[in-house]
C-alpha cells in the first residue's frame, strides 16, 4: 500500500512539474538584462506632429497604426528615407527604457548601457580599457556563433597590428599603410579592403575672421597642394578629390572639379583680401587614426608647413580630446582651421551633401543658402538623373564659397586573424560581428579609439556607432557586402506614390535584451526622442541628435 501511495504522490509530483514548466517563459522571454520598469501593454497608440510643416523640416508626424505598422508623414518627398532609416543613429529602443532613463537622474544609463533587440547585449564597460558584449539567445535572427564579443581600442597603428600578430585581439581598423605589406605576406592573417567611400577636409568656420571672407577661402583652396599630402601620407590606391563627395556616389562628382594648386593666384586672392603678408591662426585635430586621415598629427603638421610656406599663414597646430573636438567642431566654435573627415553612413549623395550643408548645421558658420536651398529641391527626387541639375548647382556653389577644402579620399583596410570566418568589413557600417565566427567561445575587435557615448541617437563618431550596431538595431539595414537596403526590424517600409508617406510593417515576436516585446509604439518612441525637440526623452549625449536634425532638415517643435 505505502508503495502505491509513493507511486501516487511521484505521479501527481511529475504531472505538476510538466504543468509548470509549461507555465513557465521560454528561454528566449527572459530578460538578460535587468530593468527598473514594467512593461508597457500595448494600447494606446503613440504619435508625435509638429503642428505644421512651416517649421522647415521633412517629417510632419510619424505615428502607430496599430501594434505593428508604423506611419512616417512627410513634409515633402523623401525617396532617400528607407537608406536613412537604416542607419544606426536611427535605432529602436524600449519606450519603458527611455522613459526611465532618457532624463537628468538617467543620463549615465542612457549613454553607457543599451537596451537593443540585437544578437549582443552589452554586460560592462570597463572605462579605459574595454567593453564586453555577451550573446543574446533571445535574438529573433541568426544568433551568434560565439558567446562574448570584446571591443578595445589603440590609438597607435603599430600597437593594434602587434596585438593582431600576438593573437590577443582577432580583428583590428584602420590598418596603417606601411603595414600593408607586412599583413598581406603573412599567411597567418587576412588582408581587407575597406571600400567605404570617404573624404578628409580642411575646415574653416565663416563666423570668425578673417575666414568670413570668402577670398581667404578660396586662397587657402588655391595654395594647399593636396597631391603632395596624399602622396606622402595615403595608401596606396588613395585619390585627391575632384568634388566633396566621393564620385563612387550618383551624383557625387556633377559640375566644376576643384581648385588646382596654384600658389600664385592663392597669394593674390590673400592679397585682395586684405592679407598681403599672410596672418596668424591655429590648425585642430584629434589623434584619431582614421581611413580618410591614416596620420593625423604628421598631416596636421603639412599644413602648417605648407601654409607658411604657400601663403604666409603662420599657424600653431592643437591636437583636441575626442569627444571635445567633435562637439566644439561639429557646432562651429573652432576659431581656426581643422582636420576632419566624414565615411559613408548609407550609400546615397544625401549622406554627404545634406549632412554638412544643412541649413540647421553650425559647423562651417553660416549656412549658405545657395547651396541648402538646392539640395532641399534635389534631396525630393528620387531619380538621380532627373536630380543631376541640381547636383551640379549645389556642387559649384560649394566650389564658390569654400566653407572647407576637400583633400583627400582615402584607401584603407583592416586586418584579421585567418582562422575567422566570415571576417569582413561592410562598406556601409561597422563588421556584422554576429557574423564572424572566431572558433572560440571569445571574440576580440580593436577600433582606433574609444568610444564616446554608447547612445547612438546623438553621437556622430564611428567609434560609437560601430558597438551600438551590435546591440541596438534599426527598421531596415545594410547588406553585408553592399549599400542595398535589406529588412532588420521592418519586414519592409512602402512609400505611396510621391514618397510622403512612408509605411512600415514590424516583425512579430521580436524581444528586447530587458524581456519586453517590440512594437510599434517603441519605434514611435525612439524616433521623437531624436526628431522632437519638445519630447521629455530627447535628452542625449550633446543635445544636438545632429543625423535626426540634418538629414530631415531640422528638428521638430524647437521652442523660438
Amino acid at each position: 500500500m505505502k508503495s502505491k501511495t509513493l507511486y501516487i504522490v511521484l505521479a501527481l509530483l511529475l504531472v505538476a512539474s510538466v504543468v509548470l514548466a509549461a507555465c513557465q517563459p521560454k528561454a528566449e522571454d527572459v530578460a538578460v538584462v535587468e530593468r527598473a520598469y514594467e512593461e508597457i501593454a500595448y494600447g494606446e497608440p503613440l504619435s508625435v506632429a509638429a503642428p505644421d510643416c512651416e517649421y522647415g523640416g521633412k517629417i510632419a508626424s510619424i505615428a502607430a497604426v496599430d501594434e505593428l505598422t508604423v506611419e512616417f508623414t512627410m513634409c515633402k518627398p523623401d525617396p532617400a528615407f528607407p537608406t536613412k532609416a537604416a542607419f544606426t543613429p536611427f535605432g529602436i529602443y524600449p519606450q519603458e527604457w527611455l522613459n526611465t532613463y532618457a532624463n537628468a537622474e538617467g543620463q549615465e544609463t542612457l549613454l553607457s548601457h543599451p537596451v537593443g533587440t540585437g544578437p549582443f547585449y552589452l554586460d560592462t564597460w570597463a572605462r579605459g580599457d574595454s567593453i564586453t558584449f555577451k550573446k543574446f539567445d533571445g535574438y529573433w535572427g541568426e544568433k551568434s556563433a560565439y558567446d562574448t564579443l570584446v571591443f578595445r581600442w589603440a590609438t597607435e597603428g603599430a600597437a593594434r597590428l602587434l596585438e593582431l600578430q600576438s593573437g590577443t585581439v582577432d580583428q583590428i581598423t584602420n590598418l596603417s599603410p606601411d603595414d600593408y605589406a607586412t599583413v598581406q605576406e603573412d599567411a597567418n592573417l587576412t588582408f581587407l579592403p575597406v571600400t567605404n567611400p570617404n573624404v578628409l577636409y580642411l575646415a574653416m568656420t565663416n563666423t570668425f575672421e578673417p575666414f568670413n571672407d570668402v577670398k581667404v577661402r578660396q586662397a587657402i583652396a588655391m595654395g594647399i597642394d593636396r597631391q603632395r599630402i596624399v602622396d606622402n601620407f595615403y595608401a596606396e590606391g588613395s585619390l585627391v578629390p575632384t568634388h566633396f563627395t566621393p564620385c563612387s556616389l550618383p551624383n557625387g562628382c556633377v559640375g566644376d572639379a576643384w581648385y588646382d594648386f596654384d600658389a600664385d593666384a592663392a597669394k593674390a586672392l590673400l592679397a585682395d583680401a586684405g592679407y598681403p603678408d599672410g596672418f596668424s591662426t591655429t590648425i585642430y585635430y584629434r589623434d584619431v587614426f582614421r581611413g580618410y586621415l591614416p596620420e593625423p598629427g604628421l598631416v596636421a603638421v603639412e599644413f602648417q608647413t605648407q601654409l607658411r610656406d604657400n601663403l604666409g599663414i603662420e599657424a600653431d597646430v592643437v591636437v583636441m580630446e575626442s569627444g571635445e573636438f567633435i562637439d566644439e567642431s561639429t557646432n562651429g566654435r573652432l576659431d581656426g582651421l581643422y582636420l576632419l573627415g566624414w565615411g559613408a553612413d548609407y550609400p546615397h549623395v544625401t549622406n554627404f551633401l545634406d549632412f554638412h550643408f544643412a541649413a540647421s548645421n553650425p559647423q562651417f558658420g553660416d549656412p549658405h543658402p545657395e547651396v541648402y536651398e538646392v539640395l532641399e529641391k534635389a534631396s525630393q527626387i528620387g531619380d538621380p538623373a532627373e536630380a543631376e541639375a541640381l547636383y551640379v548647382e549645389a556642387n559649384n556653389a560649394i566650389r564658390e564659397l569654400v566653407p572647407m577644402v576637400p583633400i583627400a579620399n582615402g584607401a584603407s583596410a583592416s586586418a584579421a586573424l585567418n582562422t575567422l570566418e566570415n571576417a569582413h568589413f561592410r562598406p556601409f557600417g561597422a563588421p556584422l560581428m554576429a557574423k564572424v565566427n572566431p572558433g572560440k567561445d571569445t571574440f576580440v575587435f580593436m577600433q582606433n579609439a574609444e568610444p564616446i557615448s554608447l547612445f547612438c541617437q546623438d553621437e556622430t563618431d564611428g567609434e560609437s556607432l560601430a558597438p551600438c550596431q551590435q546591440v541596438v538595431e534599426t527598421l531596415l539595414g545594410y547588406a553585408i557586402d553592399s549599400g542595398n537596403v535589406v529588412p532588420e526590424l521592418a519586414t519592409g517600409c512602402t512609400a505611396n506614390a510621391d514618397s510622403t508617406v512612408w509605411t512600415c510593417t514590424l516583425r512579430e515576436g521580436v524581444t528586447f535584451h530587458d524581456g519586453t516585446k517590440l512594437d510599434a509604439n517603441d519605434v514611435v518612441a525612439s524616433w521623437a526622442a531624436g526628431i522632437d525637440a519638445a519630447n521629455a526623452n530627447h535628452i542625449g549625449n550633446t543635445g544636438a541628435f545632429e543625423y535626426y536634425s540634418y538629414l530631415f532638415d531640422g528638428l521638430m517643435n524647437i521652442e523660438e
